[in-house]
């Protein structure tokens, strides 16, 4: 078991030194001047060359790299070229609507389209596995934005059940929070509820069509002990997968969502740093994301460990 957490660990610092290269690469060699777009439209080209001086530009891009990992290995992610604040601080203060809206989105995707997924799979076949296959495919069919205008358009404007933007911090109370992002949350959970339920029914399939569970049914087992007990267990690791994996894109891919919905996440401070070129955080918030994509995936592979033994050798 240690060994093969070791190896996970080594894996994942690998990728995280070539995912760090990779952002580094992408930026500095996208078209583009960002000391002309700091310095303005009217500004002359001693402002502009003081400017890239000034910000390390002129370095080459070894030597960029170098200043730029070594900052990132000593906790500093830099200081944004336009607000001038440190990057981690503008994350920091960008993270608890992404992180809560992804949490909440998550916690009800996996709780439908688990259920959905155990129920297509039992009734294979029948109506409800036609229905639910169905509700699955509109799942993945209808765009992100369109579900999100379709919801604001009904339960905030027709019937003004729900604010229709905006995000309250969870320190002013807990039912203003969660009735802020009972609309994004809807909106993102269709397509995981769809990518989830699909899953559990292929991989519920595949284990209920084994020997041992017919056997367990011909024996008088039930169905909840057959479902629940025996087949979802053995078919938890692909379950488990498509879980981690939709998380890890949670976090780093709520940006849509967030600019439909208004809500001041890190999407919406990816997508002004990019219309800005504002390098250090567009790397932050890169890098950070990556990480924890990584380190969801590293968790993913441990977990795997609990659920089926014989991948420890």
């Amino acid at each position: 078991m240690a060994l093969y957490v070791l190896r996970r660990l080594v894996s994942t610092i690998a990728v995280m030194a070539m995912v760090g290269i990779f952002i580094f690469l992408l930026l500095r060699l996208a078209p583009g001047d960002p000391a002309a777009i700091i310095a303005g439209d009217t500004a002359t080209p001693e402002m502009i060359a003081n400017i890239r001086e000034k910000l390390g530009l002129n370095e080459p891009l070894p030597v960029q790299f170098a200043h730029w990992a070594h900052s990132i290995l000593s906790g500093n992610l830099g200081i944004s070229i336009f607000t001038g604040r440190p990057v981690l601080e503008l994350i920091s203060q960008r993270l608890e609507p992404t992180i809560s809206l992804a949490i909440l989105t998550m916690i009800l995707s996996v709780t439908i389209g688990v259920t959905f997924g155990i129920l297509a799979a039992w009734r294979a076949g029948g109506l409800v596995d036609r229905t639910l296959t169905a509700l699955a495919t509109l799942g993945f069919s209808v765009p992100v934005f369109v579900v999100g205008f379709f919801l604001i358009y009904f339960f905030a404007i027709r019937t003004r059940w729900l604010p229709v933007q905006g995000y309250q911090p969870i320190d002013h109370g807990f039912g203003p929070w969660l009735v802020q992002l009972i609309l994004p949350t809807m909106t993102l959970a269709l397509v995981y509820v769809a990518l989830i339920a699909r899953m559990t029914r292929a991989s519920m399939l595949e284990v209920l069509s084994e020997d041992y569970m017919r056997t367990a049914a011909a024996k008088g087992v039930s169905s909840y002990s057959m479902l629940f007990h025996h087949a979802l267990k053995n078919a938890g690791v692909p379950i488990l997968t498509v879980i981690g994996l939709s998380f890890a894109y949670l976090i780093s891919g709520v940006v849509i969502t967030e600019t439909v919905f208004n809500i001041p996440g890190v999407g919406r401070l990816v997508v002004d740093a990019i219309n800005n070129r504002d390098y250090p955080v567009i790397q932050g918030v890169l890098i950070l994301a990556s990480g924890m994509y990584v380190l969801i995936n590293l968790a993913v592979d441990l977990a795997y460990t609990l659920i089926d033994p014989r991948i420890r050798y």
